[in-house]
């Protein structure tokens, strides 16, 4: 029997709100956090990912207030990213009910901490978020909400993350993020093959095929969502329905 695959809704959060924007840029507000991850929830989501945008001390409180309001009501998993820089940050984004913790700028600048982290909480908790830009046919990972240029190559750091404890990728394509043209299959795929860790796909979905095909095509054992289902494009049920016509295995919501 086939492994379900995992749609995961991702909530961009700043000061508080839901904001989403195309290529990390030109950011709108969607609403209250709390009340998105508990609609998305109840419309079939497997996981709830936030994603810290500022990194400000007040703010970073501020998530973890709207992340344990949010836990207290999900049933799902929730992940909580963006200004991780310690394990005490780690361990206080998990005692305010994140099941996960994405680390992606700390772990460039000291890998250490995916280490650390994995051993102290377990590998399942944390998950190496990488953000990369293809640049003269080589995949450019970039830190600081897609603002700061690094020489690390995706394939071969997302092969060290997973080395130094990471137990899941979450893989963002900085070209297709917001676009609603497809995921990034080639570099998808590429990770995939490379890392023996749960692969999720991010930036560029539009439709219901592009969630196949990252799966099918780019290998992703889930798939990010966000721009599609904040501006009720479609919904968290429909893409799903769609997925499983596909013959891609989901766990569709109860009636």
């Amino acid at each position: 029997m086939s492994l379900t695959r995992r749609v995961i809704v991702c909530l961009d959060v700043r000061a508080g709100r839901v904001v989403k924007g195309v290529r990390f840029v030109g950011l709108r507000d969607i609403g209250d956090p709390a009340e998105l991850a508990e609609r998305y929830e109840a419309d079939g989501a497997d996981e709830i990912t936030f994603l810290d945008i500022s990194a400000t001390p007040d703010e970073r409180s501020t998530l973890l207030d709207v992340a344990r309001r949010t836990a207290e009501r999900l049933f799902i998993p929730l992940t909580i990213g963006g200004g991780i820089r310690t394990v005490g940050d780690v361990d206080r984004a998990l005692r305010a009910g994140a099941d996960k913790v994405s680390i992606n700028s700390a772990g460039v600048h000291r890998p250490a901490i995916l280490t650390e982290s994995a051993r102290q909480f377990g590998t399942q908790c944390v998950v190496a978020s990488i953000d990369a830009r293809l640049e003269g046919g080589v995949y450019r990972v970039y830190t600081s909400g897609g603002s700061q240029r690094t020489d690390l190559e995706a394939v071969s750091w997302a092969r060290e993350c997973v080395a130094r404890g990471a137990g899941e990728i979450l893989l963002t394509s900085i070209d297709h993020d917001g676009a609603r043209t497809g995921y990034d299959l080639i570099l998808t795929r590429a990770v995939s093959d490379a890392v023996a860790v749960p692969v999720i796909a991010s930036g560029g979905a539009g439709t219901a095929n592009h969630l196949c095909e990252a799966i099918e095509q780019g290998g992703a054992d889930a798939v990010l969502v966000a721009g599609v289902l904040h501006d009720g494009v479609t919904t968290v049920t429909e893409l799903k329905r769609a997925m499983r016509d596909a013959r891609v295995p989901v766990r569709m919501a109860a009636a």
